[in-house]
């Protein structure tokens, strides 16, 4: 077995909520008012239903392989080399995600914090931070987010009540503006930043697999309400032009906080919250990129694997991602479509196969 390591259910939910938020906590409000404007937030609720309606097709193809990950299910489900193209196509899925998101963390900080430093060094220590994560293995680093969980709650609730002075309600009206085709608009590029099928990488290492699934679903909703809160705040705050003009708008909302005009530009705070969500959906991306390559190549050991892959994915992440723009409009009207594939119709094509052959192997026993 590549990955030995064991984490406990309670550091899986950890885990969920630390993905999902990801780049939602920071992004997804900017996109979700660019398309739905002041129904953003109808749109979020939506997007994380159709997340939690998800989450039973990953449960159910787990529970029938608990020891098998995802690209492991598809070789013993479709047989060694149309099994070996289908997890292939899993693995560039979770590492062109990588790419994506730490060269979006690498323009974040060039833009806002530190604009004489080249994107290309901060891309690269992130990775190496990642490559040393993955490296001492995913009990380390699982514990590591189980520590920094309750700081990143902390924070979120403090933000969540210190801009309640802000708000106008009448920012929200008038609701259905637009009609449910934009909010669905919305909705669909939202729910393709919440890649949860990449958990069914993690399944095995769960130390009581069949509690994996509960897991996954109350970290997603968690998450979700998380996320709509943030969204609704930013919605009410700075109002569906401001916040859709913002490509981070959850960092320019931190800007509003203002307590006594002493605790105040608290905007720093913020991106420290996302630096850690965005640290463990990358640390997530790239350890389930390096185990399921492992596993198509049949190798006993992924770590040898973790510097070539980290110099390839800062290469990538520089070569495909030119500037902030082409990656908003990339998450907008590229990626949905792509990460369909990936989260609905494989899986769905892996279990059909899977109980037709269970049919088949009742109606002709051997």
């Amino acid at each position: 077995m590549l990955e030995n390591g064991k984490i406990g259910v309670r550091q899986f939910t950890v885990l969920v909520i630390f993905f999902q938020l990801g780049t939602s906590f920071l992004l997804a409000p900017s996109g979700l008012a660019t398309a739905a404007k002041q129904d953003a937030v109808i749109a979020s609720i939506l997007g994380i239903v159709f997340v939690l309606l998800s989450i039973p097709l990953y449960v159910v193809l787990g529970n029938k392989f608990p020891n098998l990950t995802i690209t492991q299910i598809s070789e013993e489900v479709l047989g060694k080399w149309l099994g070996k193209t289908v997890s292939l196509l899993y693995f560039l899925f979770f590492f062109i995600l990588a790419s994506q998101i730490i060269s979006n963390f690498g323009y974040f900080i060039t833009a806002q914090l530190l604009p004489e430093t080249p994107i290309q060094s901060i891309m690269i220590i992130f990775t190496i931070i990642i490559i040393m994560a993955v490296y001492l293995g995913i009990e380390v680093w699982t514990r590591a987010a189980e520590i920094f969980f309750p700081f990143v709650i902390g924070i979120f609730l403090f933000i969540i009540l210190a801009v309640i002075p802000e708000i106008k309600i009448q920012r929200v009206e008038p609701v259905f503006e637009e009609g449910l085709k934009l909010i669905l608009r919305a909705t669909i590029p939202f729910f393709g930043l919440q890649q949860s099928v990449i958990f069914l990488m993690l399944f095995p290492t769960v130390n009581r697999t069949k509690s994996a699934g509960k897991a996954l679903f109350s970290g997603t909703l968690l998450a979700g309400i998380m996320i709509i809160l943030i969204t609704l705040m930013n919605i009410l705050v700075l109002g569906a032009d401001l916040t859709a003009r913002n490509a981070y708008s959850t960092y320019a909302l931190a800007k509003k906080i203002s307590i006594g005009n002493f605790v105040e530009r608290l905007e720093s705070v913020v991106a420290g919250v996302w630096f850690l969500t965005i640290f463990f959906k990358v640390t997530i991306c790239f350890y389930a990129s390096a185990l399921g390559l492992a596993q198509i190549c049949n190798l006993k050991e992924f770590r040898p694997l973790l510097v070539p892959l980290g110099v390839i994915m800062v290469a990538l992440g520089l070569a495909s991602n030119p500037n902030q723009t082409y990656i908003e409009t990339f998450i907008a009207k590229t990626w949905p479509s792509f990460a369909l594939m990936f989260m609905l119709f494989l899986p769905l094509f892996l279990l059909g196969i899977t109980i037709l052959k269970g049919k088949l192997h009742k109606t002709n026993p051997t």
